[in-house]
């Protein structure tokens, strides 16, 4: 049985980050003694550290005294290379529709040992099979939902917006005007997407599906 391409986006493999090739030494006489950041590369880094969640590069360059938008993308880009060189365990992710200082994701089940950190949220089978048709159907209304999935999902539609996984969205002007369901900013942040656009395609799916059976 296939599963829906959303189910894949928890257990999708981490890139691996190759090793530099240079020795610690080379690396260090690549990187200035100030880490090769200027202020405005520093306060910008400050703001992402002590940021809660994804900010938008507008509000980033607000808060860190910035020209615009395009100047807090530009030295978050910079910052990145400074971290990849220097083998740092975090970097600066475009996460739902802004930016947010994280671990890598090869280092999860190392983080996930801490306590304080939020542990990973499960979704059963159905709710992941719900939280599917109503990400790349939105916005959709239940009776559609139900028509997908053939069985009734109003219990499952309660769990999701619970969890801040799934929202109204707006009303249909259908009789009874029945609400129409979307996802929500925090599913985008737990999936890790910058947007729906990201949501992975059938098609790419598929592909991977027939590569995977033709290797084994």
């Amino acid at each position: 049985m296939h599963r829906h391409p959303l189910a894949q986006l928890s257990r999708r493999p981490t890139r691996r980050l190759r090793a530099p090739a240079e020795t610690v030494g080379t690396i260090a006489e690549r990187v200035p003694e100030n880490g090769g950041r200027d202020s405005k590369m520093a306060r910008l880094e400050a703001v992402l550290f002590l940021a809660k969640e994804p900010l938008h590069s507008r509000k980033i360059s607000q808060y860190a005294n910035l020209t615009d938008g395009t100047e807090a993308r530009t030295l978050a880009n910079r910052l990145n290379e400074l971290y990849d060189l220097s083998g740092c365990a975090f970097r600066v992710h475009d996460i739902a529709g802004g930016m947010q200082l994280r671990t890598r994701y090869n280092l999860a089940n190392w983080i996930s040992r801490l306590h304080h950190v939020p542990r990973a949220i499960k979704l059963s089978p159905p709710v992941m099979e719900t939280l599917a048709v109503v990400a790349y159907r939105q916005p959709v209304l239940r009776a559609d939902i139900e028509a997908v999935r053939g069985v009734a999902c109003g219990e499952l539609l309660r769990q999701l917006m619970e969890r801040d996984l799934v929202r109204i969205s707006g009303r249909s002007q259908d009789l009874g005007r029945p609400y129409f369901y979307g996802t929500t900013r925090l599913f985008l942040q737990i999936f890790g997407l910058r947007s729906l656009e990201d949501l992975p395609r059938f098609d790419d799916f598929r592909a991977n599906q027939e590569t995977g059976a033709t290797q084994s």
